[in-house]
């Protein structure tokens, strides 16, 4: 019973995790949007992170769309600075997420369980740090910056405007 179950989701997990390494980014995105084999990698990489599938700071967002009320999801990436955790934008200011966490400013985060959280934006002037921790840790998030890991903290600074960054605060 096990191996109906294990077999489809390592096959899955694996194609999931090397196909992004090796395909070309227009693969998966055009113009900052997901294309249709972007939305089921992100529809499969929802699905694995909300189930609690590792690494553990990678993580399903879900948000109340600000026009139709709905529970918008998405996969992303925990970033870890100073022992505390942020999210960012790899898309800049055109994800929806953003969007939606700006009107609501609170979410859920999934993996393995259900947190609710207020997500606080991190100022332009601040997000340098955490941005570089970002693409050190997103390996898929890489591609959308101009920015390598071993960038100076300096040269992330330069770019902070365009990746909305957001200190995930746990609510009561």
């Amino acid at each position: 019973m096990w191996l109906i179950v294990m077999v489809p989701l390592i096959v899955i997990v694996a194609l999931w995790v090397v196909v992004p390494l090796f395909a070309p980014i227009s693969l998966f995105y055009h113009d900052g949007r997901p294309t249709r084999a972007g939305r089921v990698a992100n529809r499969a990489a929802r699905w694995y992170a909300a189930a609690g599938g590792p690494p553990s700071w990678q993580v399903s967002l879900e948000t109340r769309g600000r026009r139709t009320g709905r529970t918008s999801k998405t996969v992303l990436v925990i970033a870890r600075h100073d022992g505390e955790d942020y999210l960012v934008s790899m898309l800049g200011e055109r994800s929806a997420w953003v969007h939606n966490v700006r009107a609501a400013g609170e979410a859920v985060i999934r993996h393995g369980r259900k947190r609710r959280v207020r997500l606080e934006e991190v100022p332009s002037a601040e997000r340098a740090p955490m941005l570089k921790a970002y693409v050190q840790r997103a390996t898929s998030g890489r591609r959308h910056f101009t920015l390598t890991p071993d960038a100076s903290v300096a040269e992330f600074a330069a770019v902070a405007d365009q990746f909305p960054v957001f200190r995930i605060v746990e609510s009561n």
